[in-house]
């Protein structure tokens, strides 16, 4: 009577080609939606844009590639930058002020883990003003810490113009912001400014705001919000006072890590209504930086 084999003994199958292409995917995957989001400022552009390579890399010949996180990385970089300009095409008429969509890092502590550079709100707006290829090698570069050369061959640049990219940038954004606190200074000042915007004190406002603070709604035409940014530190404090007897009616404060800063979660009867964060410096709050839209916080609506 012949023996019966012991099923563990058996040799495992090996994994097909698609299997082993989806374990390699996987690997990289937090670091390509890292370089799409801090391209696209979306969350949900950024998702899809991974996507989209997900579908590439089923389809390619993957036995050509010889480094695949070079490769998908590539892949990711050079349609992050097609979609810039869309992106930006959508964004001339939006309504009122545009601000980034935040991302929760608190949930997600990967998309900030390599170097958290790229990452704030108030430099992703920054970023907002650099040509697409500038973007892309800043981001690369003190996001990721990609070397030149292999910058260039995934911009297919010289490297030389590369640096000339990335220093380009560097200078812009540098010279548009101020030295920011550090995290503990900015949970400080968040926190004063959220009990001060609720009480209405205008005195202890227009102490908390650098001079030329600003501050910045966005409702995308969707939620009521001010249609035009507000600034300097005596017409900003007048304007979140104006609106505290009846916004802050209900309101909820939930603290959460958003892009890698604390931020206020502002909730009322349950019902995620904004996201508020600020930018500061040593002078005081810089920048005022209000959510509303909800397309923006639907991925934050359900948490908590």
């Amino acid at each position: 009577m012949p023996s019966i084999a012991d099923p563990s003994a058996e040799p495992h199958p090996p994994d097909s080609d698609l299997e082993q292409a989806a374990r390699v995917f996987a690997e990289v995957r937090p670091r390509l939606f890292g370089i799409a989001y801090r391209m696209l400022s979306s969350a949900a552009e950024a998702e899809d844009l991974v996507q989209e390579v997900w579908l590439r890399w089923q389809t390619c010949d993957r036995s050509a590639v010889t480094n695949p996180a070079a490769y998908l990385a590539t892949t990711t970089t050079r349609l992050a930058i097609n979609a810039i300009q869309s992106a930006r095409v959508r964004r001339e008429t939006y309504v009122g002020p545009w601000l980034p969509e935040p991302v929760d890092t608190s949930a997600d502590p990967y998309l900030g883990a390599e170097r958290g550079d790229a990452l704030e709100l108030a430099v992703l707006v920054l970023l907002e003003r650099l040509k697409p290829n500038e973007r892309a090698a800043y981001v690369l570069r003190e996001a990721f810490d990609y070397p030149y050369p292999q910058i260039a061959e995934i911009l297919q640049l010289h490297e030389p113009a590369v640096r000339q990219l990335v220093s380009r940038a560097r200078k812009r954004v540098t010279s548009d912001r101020r030295t920011p606190v550090s995290e503990p200074e900015q949970r400080q000042l968040l926190s004063a400014f959220i009990s001060a915007a609720r009480s209405g004190d205008l005195a202890a406002l227009e102490n908390l705001f650098a001079a030329g603070v600003s501050s910045y709604s966005d409702g995308g035409g969707v939620v009521r919000a001010a249609r035009i940014p507000v600034h300097g530190a005596d017409r900003v404090a007048k304007f979140v006072r104006a609106f505290a007897g009846h916004f802050w009616g209900g309101i909820e404060v939930e603290w959460r890590t958003l892009n890698g800063r604390q931020a206020a979660l502002l909730r009322r009867d349950g019902v995620l209504a904004a996201v508020v964060s600020v930018d500061a410096s040593a002078d005081g709050i810089e920048q005022i930086m209000w959510l509303m839209n909800p397309d923006k916080l639907e991925a934050l609506a359900g948490t908590g």
